[in-house]
């Protein structure tokens, strides 16, 4: 049986949740009596971003020892310099002042510390999308606020976790040439707009490490209109949220107030896995998985 390191102190078993981002966190601390220090923060065991999902007591013990070595004073000051190195050839500017401030360790108010920007949380998404992780507190008191207030302590540990980052990417060419044989399109609204963002059809929430492909710039038209449908960015997060749901409840998507499936009910069928691979068959059928899809199979239903 696996022993907690003495140096580790479980604060809190109850797991702390921030159920907006489906994540789940064990409030720590981390004794380092060489160095006199102590690490006090919140330490994710739901993590969908780096595969991280503890279930039992000894996996939590066993990844809580693992972090703890991976966070040792010495490992974080090389760490400093790795990510010093990756940040210098991000055109990020934005995001990479926010980096900056959450790099100097502890929690940290979205209203007081980080840089002034209404748009803080697509900031800690891309940093996130970078392979970092986050814990995230939406109740933590500030006292310059004076009130309780959305908190974020970063990690010093490696980027993609222990198993890697799923999220996807695609160079600047691939992403021109999907919006162009998408024809620019908004599904939504089924028609043109210069402003769509390319989308993925199988929600990013149910991936797994086996599930994240690559995209390479000569990848087919086929597997482009596949793989791909267009967005705005208000319907890509209205997405997001809708296959949250879903992932957290078990209850799938309308769209347009319209409560039709041309696959499935409108409860996720319980013998699919909820994540991976064959999770997207439980996805088919739902309007928000593929909208033009969704829209031709309503129109035969009424007869269009």
């Amino acid at each position: 049986m696996n022993e907690l390191n003495t140096n580790i102190k479980i604060v809190d078993n109850e797991r702390k949740t921030h159920s907006k981002a489906s994540e789940e966190y064990i409030h720590v601390n981390f004794n380092y009596p060489q160095q006199q220090k102590i690490w006090n923060g919140w330490v994710p065991v739901e993590y969908r971003r780096t595969g991280v999902s503890i279930d039992t007591n000894d996996e939590l013990i066993e990844y809580l020892n693992d972090i703890y070595e991976e966070m040792k004073p010495d490992n974080v000051d090389k760490w400093y310099k790795e990510q010093k190195e990756f940040w210098v050839n991000k055109n990020a500017h934005t995001t990479q002042s926010f980096f900056n401030c959450l790099i100097k360790g502890g929690w940290k108010c979205v209203e007081c510390d980080l840089p002034k920007n209404p748009n803080w949380a697509r900031r800690v998404q891309d940093i996130k999308e970078f392979g970092y992780t986050i814990a995230t507190d939406t109740r933590k008191y500030c006292e310059n606020c004076a009130a309780n207030k959305t908190h974020l302590i970063l990690l010093p540990i490696k980027r993609g976790g222990q198993k890697g980052a799923r999220y996807e990417t695609w160079s600047p060419k691939l992403r021109k040439r999907i919006l162009r044989v998408l024809e620019g399109i908004d599904v939504y609204e089924y028609k043109y707009n210069a402003h769509c963002l390319p989308d993925h059809k199988f929600s990013e929430i149910r991936w797994d490490d086996n599930t994240k492909a690559e995209n390479p710039d000569d990848m087919t038209d086929e597997e482009i209109f596949s793989k791909f449908q267009l967005l705005t960015n208000q319907r890509n997060l209205q997405k997001r949220e809708v296959c949250r749901t879903c992932y957290q409840t078990g209850l799938r998507g309308t769209i347009y107030g319209i409560p039709y499936y041309y696959e499935g009910t409108s409860e996720w069928d319980k013998r699919i896995p909820k994540t991976g691979k064959e999770a997207e068959r439980g996805c088919r059928g739902c309007a928000w998985y593929d909208i033009a899809e969704w829209r031709k199979q309503l129109r035969k239903e009424i007869g269009l």
